[in-house]
């Protein structure tokens, strides 16, 4: 006889109800006791509280896939820190499957190039626009600040450039790319999930997870500190025109505060921040694109956690990474 402990099958019967349906067995009526289960089908067609203990285990037992047994356990009774500590251990398997050794790699590489053009190449636009207005704002603000004579005028140089390096470019872009690379991720895998095609995958013998998410995550790594370095560029240019046409500050005065006490370990330090922020943002949208559920409403939300928390995670990052190597 299987006993269940108490309060355990209300979680249990949620989450059989959610996947696999609601109702009570039916085709079970020959049963020789309660307490002897049978085997074979069991479907259900009625309310859900009225299905024996043993019904619901055996649904779970035998699901059609490993992937309804972990949704049962993401959603039957788990909360708070314990929900957070069962996804992140979720997220670093989901890493394990993605990084194993890819099966040809040529396809991998077709599909690498693909996301390079469509994670960097695709939003040059939206980076070279802000960057260049944001320069010029940061340089007209510190201008306008700056009103004690003691104050030189090469300042604002200094201040866009450290600006721009330290913070702008890898920082708030990152935050931005979040939104527009980490919902496309996510809504594009989520679709997948959904439409059935990474069961699809699966069942052709593909490991569906590094197939799709591998280039992504790759992709974004390579191409983000390219993006880096146009974005810093775009920055303090657009800073020194707006100096030099306005005329708030002359163009040499703004080169000198360029030049003074430059640090090339900012820059790295800038790099190595991207890098990171381009693999929290890929594989964090990539994780909740890969186990999205239902319908396209489903997918959605999939992709608004996505931004969330991997925005969520580049700030938590970003302080770490400022502690370890600027301290």
């Amino acid at each position: 006889m299987i006993r269940f402990r108490r309060g355990f099958t209300r979680p249990l019967r949620a989450g059989v109800t959610l996947f696999l349906g609601v109702g009570t067995a039916t085709g079970h009526e020959n049963r020789k006791s309660q307490d002897e289960p049978q085997t074979g089908d069991v479907s259900f067609v009625g309310h859900p509280h009225k299905a024996t203990k043993y019904e619901l285990l055996l649904k779970i037992k035998f699901a059609h896939s490993a992937a309804l047994q972990n949704e049962y356990l993401g959603t039957a009774g788990k909360s708070g820190v314990l929900n957070i500590i069962y996804h992140i251990g979720r997220y670093f398997k989901l890493l394990i499957r993605v990084f194993s050794r890819p099966e040809k790699i040529r396809i991998y590489l077709s599909r690498f190039l693909t996301e390079i053009d469509q994670i960097g190449i695709g939003s040059m636009g939206l980076i070279a626009l802000m960057s260049v207005f944001i320069g010029a704002v940061i340089a007209l603000q510190t201008a306008s600040a700056i009103d004690s004579p003691l104050v030189p005028s090469y300042a604002v140089g200094f201040t866009t450039r450290q600006s721009i390096i330290l913070e702008f470019s890898p920082t708030i872009l990152s935050l931005i790319l979040a939104g527009k690379i980490g919902s496309n991720i996510a809504s594009e895998i989520g679709t997948m999930r959904v439409t059935e095609q990474i069961d699809a995958l699966e069942i052709m013998g593909v490991n569906a997870a590094a197939f799709l998410m591998m280039p992504k995550i790759l992709a974004g790594i390579f191409i983000f500190p390219f993006i880096l370095m146009v974005s810093m560029g775009l920055g303090i240019t657009g800073g020194w025109f707006i100096c030099d046409f306005t005329g708030v500050v002359s163009s040499s005065d703004f080169i000198y505060g360029l030049q003074l006490d430059f640090k090339p370990f900012h820059v790295v330090y800038a790099v190595i921040k991207s890098i990171v922020f381009a693999f929290i943002i890929t594989s964090v949208a990539s994780y909740h694109g890969y186990y999205a559920r239902g319908s396209a409403i489903e997918v959605g939300k999939s992709s608004t956690d996505a931004v969330v928390y991997s925005s969520v995670a580049i700030l938590i990052t970003n302080y770490i990474l400022t502690q370890l190597l600027l301290f």
